[in-house]
């Protein structure tokens, strides 16, 4: 669809979370997230993002939710020319191959955000973006202590407290620095795979959104199989999160909010006796539609 002199897309961001790692499936050999135009044919926005995925990846959506719409003049838009409408969305579902060659795949958020992984503590690459970006700083004096101050903020650095939502922020930061491949850094600085125009602005999107949500509503159990252990829900958790959390604390949270019931069944995990099986209160949903339901976060 074309409106005035701009194209309007569709863009999804699907996450999935395989062997307690986050997963985002791509086109392009990973450069790039499933997208398609908007056609007049489209019933619905929604319609229309289903209908294009499954054509383009083979697979059926679940969950689903827009995240933004983006438009800023300086997009790449060397398909469509003109400036470029993409409205994003956020699907869930579980992995799965899609058939044919060259079709859709799936790979690691944090190929993409190397930074954003803190389950085992802070990442190395920390310590280098912090020396890039206090260089960047340096360049302008007058904006000196303004562009450090972002930057603490941003990534947690010295005594200041890592936030696992700004997602977004950091990437927008890192951008702004000239530190990324879509910002024009070389392969030498750009840390992180690069995509396609601004594809990982917008999965930085939707990991943010994510990472907020879990935290009052239990969307992760779209990414659970029918039965688990409580170790791979917080396994889950975690990976979505980029952090570790207390066990006991994540364990009486969940029994707490009433989340979980047991299916009678066990299963045997590495090192252990059998695990206990359990599987999502769909009841949840109708009774904490108004309250809500959340796994907290509570670190180690």
């Amino acid at each position: 669809m074309t409106i005035g002199f701009a194209h309007a897309e569709l863009i999804a961001v699907l996450a999935a979370a395989t062997g307690g790692e986050p997963r985002v499936m791509t086109i392009r050999s990973g450069d790039a997230l499933p997208s398609g135009p908007f056609e007049m044919g489209h019933r619905t926005l929604q319609s229309g993002l289903r209908e294009w995925v499954q054509e383009q990846t083979a697979h059926p959506v679940g969950y689903l939710e827009q995240l933004y719409t983006f438009a800023d003049r300086d997009r790449n838009n060397e398909i469509l020319g003109g400036r470029t409408i993409s409205i994003s969305y956020l699907g869930l579902v579980h992995e799965q191959a899609a058939p044919g060659a060259g079709r859709a795949g799936w790979h690691g958020w944090y190929e993409y955000f190397p930074w954003e992984d803190r389950r085992a503590g802070s990442p190395p690459i920390l310590d280098e973006l912090a020396a890039h970006l206090t260089a960047w700083a340096d360049t302008e004096p007058r904006r000196r202590e303004d562009r450090l101050r972002r930057a603490i903020f941003a990534f947690g650095l010295g005594d200041s407290r890592w936030n696992e939502d700004l997602v977004l922020q950091r990437y927008e930061l890192l951008y702004e620095a000239g530190l990324v491949a879509e910002a024009g850094a070389s392969a030498q600085i750009n840390p992180g795979r690069a995509m396609f125009a601004d594809h990982r602005r917008i999965l930085a999107t939707g990991i943010a959104r994510l990472r907020a949500k879990i935290k009052y509503r239990p969307v992760v159990f779209e990414l659970m199989p029918d039965s688990f252990t409580l170790l791979s829900l917080q396994r889950t958790v975690e990976a979505l999160a980029g952090l570790t959390l207390h066990k006991q604390n994540f364990r009486r949270l969940v029994e707490q909010q009433e989340l979980v019931e047991e299916t009678g069944e066990t299963q045997s995990e590495t090192g252990g006796r059998p695990a206990k099986l359990f599987r999502y209160r769909h009841a949840v949903l109708e009774e904490r539609a108004l309250a809500g339901s959340k796994l907290p976060l509570s670190r180690n």
